[in-house]
């Protein structure tokens, strides 16, 4: 069953922050919208059900603290995350603490703010009151299935190669948002179901040829059937030629194991070091929701110390 989109309201003045970032996370799957003030913010919560509000620290006009707490007044239990900048004074942090989420500083991962938006509407208000604790899940942290790309398994390695260059020049870098690169391909089959995955490793491991395979693997083996130590001189070009029509499902690595969204992160963590994994697949009532990866876990790590600090 499909569960609705999370409600994200952007308040930011800098126009292009606000709407690079409300662009990337509606393809991420969140209902986003943008706004540049605090006075249109505290206008938008009143008029439609937001579930989380990102607001940025310092505005003209009225600065996110004066919109904090106007918007507190209108919904108390809203969960607010801020923006702040480097400069951002401590005793203006000090004040966000009552009321607020979480805090991120400029510039902002799109990977992390989307993370923190997942955790603050999964949150209580009790949780966000600091009256309580709950650790975060796989859900609360996997990338959305919808943010990786995808391609057939019939389809060609060039086509592949071509979704790669593609992502690469849709993604989104400047001083204020930064989006993380997925170095990955899933793979489908005709009833869009996850067969399969293409990482970089995969497109190099076909581009070598079977008997450099055999001599770097097993030289005692090699060496009996009296292959010699290759010239590589024109290879890598010959190779590239040849995998240019050969089919995606030749190339690709089996699909990840899946684990649950509800599961626990130590549960994550288990399953990718014993199997030697950087990935595992989400699913929930059987269905695949998204990708857990090492870095996620290492970032839910950061973030947890982080907070150990400032306690």
């Amino acid at each position: 069953m499909a569960t609705n989109p999370i409600r994200v309201l952007i308040v930011d003045d800098e126009e292009r922050f606000r709407e690079t970032t409300a662009g990337i996370l509606t393809r991420r799957g969140f209902d986003t919208t943008a706004v540049g003030s605090g006075a249109e913010a505290i206008d938008e919560v009143k008029k439609t059900d937001t579930d989380v509000v990102v607001l940025d620290i310092k505005m003209p006009g009225m600065d996110g603290i004066t919109a904090l707490r106007e918007i507190k007044k209108i919904k108390p239990d809203l969960a607010v995350i801020m923006l702040t900048g480097h400069g951002t004074p401590e005793s203006a942090l000090e004040r966000l603490r009552d009321g607020v989420f979480d805090y991120l500083t400029k510039p902002c991962a799109i990977d992390l703010l989307a993370r923190k938006i997942r955790e603050a509407n999964s949150s209580t208000p009790q949780e966000r009151a600091g009256l309580g604790q709950r650790e975060s899940r796989v859900r609360d942290i996997m990338v959305p299935l919808s943010c990786f790309s995808s391609i057939r398994e019939d389809r060609t390695v060039a086509d592949a190669l071509d979704v790669v260059l593609q992502s690469f020049a849709g993604a989104v870098t400047t001083s204020t948002v930064q989006e993380t690169l997925h170095r990955s391909i899933l793979v489908m089959d005709r009833d869009d179901e996850v067969i399969g995955i293409i990482t970089f490793t995969d497109l190099l491991r076909a581009l070598e040829p079977s008997y450099v395979r055999l001599l770097n693997e097993s030289p005692v083996v090699a060496d009996s059937r009296y292959l010699q130590s290759p010239s590589f001189s024109g290879m890598f070009t010959i190779m590239a030629r040849d995998l240019v029509s050969r089919q995606v499902r030749e190339v690709m690595s089996e699909a990840p194991p899946v684990i649950g969204a509800d599961a626990n992160l130590m549960e994550a963590v288990s399953t990718l070091l014993n199997r030697g994994l950087r990935r595992l697949l989400v699913t929930e009532e059987g269905n695949v929701v998204g990708v857990v990866r090492e870095q996620d876990l290492v970032l839910e790590m950061a973030s947890i110390m982080k907070k150990g600090r400032e306690l």
